[in-house]
């Protein structure tokens, strides 16, 4: 609600942490999308909570899939889980074509999905070691947020891909802002 939004404004301010208020949702997508593709680790907190076992663009952790060393880091210091654990794919889905297998909506990643041969090294953080990936198309006509963050993302990088897995760490996926800043 209001009221324990403002609070916790003001408690991350007392803490020290920048707070940056952006209202165009383009500039928003453009800046995560330029975090993203200098390497670092993104909180993605938007909108209501998602339902069912997969974080779909709503309550996720997202990272470059290019960088092949994010799985490990992901693994590692914030999942704090086994190396050989992986990471889906969220992708444009109408780029899903050019990149997997695979051309028709999988809007909930309940597919495993082949990486095209010609595409596992340009995505090597998703890519399982049998050259597939757990998929994820994202419309803009079902998460638009989600959707033009990608595409900001596919416009520096050419690659309309991007590493998503749950926003939390070895607890329930984060449902409140504070959860989300406690988690981070």
């Amino acid at each position: 609600d209001e009221f324990e939004s403002e609070i916790l404004k003001h408690s991350l301010k007392e803490k020290g942490y920048l707070i940056d208020f952006i209202k165009d949702e383009i500039i928003l997508c453009q800046k995560t999308a330029k975090s993203i593709e200098e390497g670092k680790i993104i909180g993605w907190f938007q909108g209501r909570t998602e339902f069912g076992p997969r974080a779909l663009g709503n309550r996720s952790i997202l990272v470059d899939p290019r960088r092949k060393e994010m799985k490990d880091i992901l693994n590692e210091r914030i999942k704090r889980r086994e190396w050989f654990r992986p990471f889906a794919p969220s992708v444009l889905e109408e780029k899903a074509g050019e990149w997997f297998e695979q051309d028709s909506p999988v809007p909930f990643m309940e597919k495993v999905c082949k990486i095209k041969n010609n595409k596992r090294q340009l995505i090597s953080a998703v890519c399982h070691e049998d050259g597939t990936g757990r998929l994820q198309t994202v419309s803009l006509s079902t998460n638009p947020r989600y959707y033009n963050l990608i595409k900001q993302i596919e416009i520096i990088t050419q690659v309309p891909i991007v590493l998503n897995t749950s926003f939390n760490d070895n607890e329930p996926i984060v449902n409140t802002p504070k959860d989300a800043i406690e988690c981070f």
